[in-house]
């Protein structure tokens, strides 16, 4: 079995970013049956964590200001070798970046590409994590 944090390619987490966060995680604990963890943000925020069992599977957060104006989705994280390398990567094959690298605290680095066609993704380099 591979591992998602370490496997370049692999998608490794998944993020809902909504307007309304009390609503959601009311939702998907109910239907779901994931359960939360809350960890406080750099920013002062709130990052929750959600769980299946004891098992970290995704999380769920405010609406970013950079994002204020879109609906609310779900954001996917495919796990890279190299954030910076990959985003010269994107550009050079017709895509765009949307959101600059920025490194997330115990966490990693990130950013968002859109492909060409306009589809986003984000990217992830793992802190103290080698990609296979």
């Amino acid at each position: 079995m591979i591992d998602p944090f370490q496997t370049h390619g692999a998608f490794s987490w998944s993020e809902l970013r909504t307007d309304d966060v009390e609503k959601a995680k009311a939702f998907y604990t109910g239907v779901m049956g994931w359960t939360t963890e809350e960890m406080s943000m750099a920013d002062g925020g709130t990052y929750t964590v959600l769980k299946a069992g004891e098992t970290s599977v995704g999380g769920l957060m405010a609406m970013p200001e950079e994002a204020k104006g879109a609906p609310p989705h779900w954001a996917v994280y495919v796990t890279v070798d190299d954030v910076d390398k990959r985003l010269k990567m994107t550009t050079a094959a017709g895509g765009s970046v949307l959101m600059p690298p920025m490194d997330v605290p115990e966490v990693g680095r990130i950013a968002a590409v859109a492909d060409p066609t306009g589809a986003a993704i984000c990217l992830i380099t793992y802190s103290g994590k080698e990609c296979d």
